[in-house]
């Protein structure tokens, strides 16, 4: 499946961005982590909502295996308060985030990775070459009757050594709200 995004064996677009703990957080943060999931998240959108849960539990069945998510949101916070840093802090806490979030305020970010939506997901390897992009699974409404796994399945490829055998979904979800 042919994307505009960032392709399949690229290295991943480094970064400087605020973290809700107050920590600025960059690539080097993560050099060791085995995986490294970045999504591009919001706090208003409902496939966002949706999806909370799942990367939460993708999350605590991957840390120990050292798979490292980060969310990022690079939302216009002007035209939609909701998607502020303050804001981004109480959604983090209210929803037990174990997974760090982080304000692409300038959307510098965002535009290295041509994302586009929330959520939209790119794994990337130990040397931070991109594995996956796409989306969690296949069915964001109703987690039980959820086919393909395609995260997940694209983790345990890239922790067994394996080629990716789904390495491009289309993403779904809300667009990314540019600034004007």
């Amino acid at each position: 499946m042919a994307t505009n995004k960032l392709s399949i064996g690229s290295k991943a677009p480094d970064f400087n961005l605020k973290g809700i703990d107050g920590n600025n957080y960059s690539l080097e943060s993560f050099e060791d982590a085995e995986g490294l999931v970045i999504i591009f998240s919001c706090n208003h959108c409902p496939y966002v909502h949706a999806y909370e849960s799942r990367i939460k539990a993708v999350q605590g069945d991957y840390k120990k295996r050292g798979i490292t998510i980060i969310a990022i949101n690079s939302n216009d916070d002007k035209n939609y308060p909701e998607d502020s840093f303050e804001n981004m802090k109480k959604r983090a806490e209210e929803q037990k985030f174990n997974f760090l979030y982080l304000r692409d305020e300038d959307q510098s970010v965002a535009k290295a990775f041509d994302a586009t939506h929330t959520p939209e997901i790119f794994l990337f390897d130990s040397e931070r070459k991109l594995a996956y992009s796409g989306k969690i699974d296949d069915n964001w409404q109703e987690p039980d009757k959820v086919v393909n796994h395609y995260l997940r399945n694209a983790i345990d490829e890239l922790l067994e050594g394996k080629k990716i055998s789904v390495p491009e979904t289309y993403s779904i979800g809300c667009t990314i709200k540019w600034k004007n």
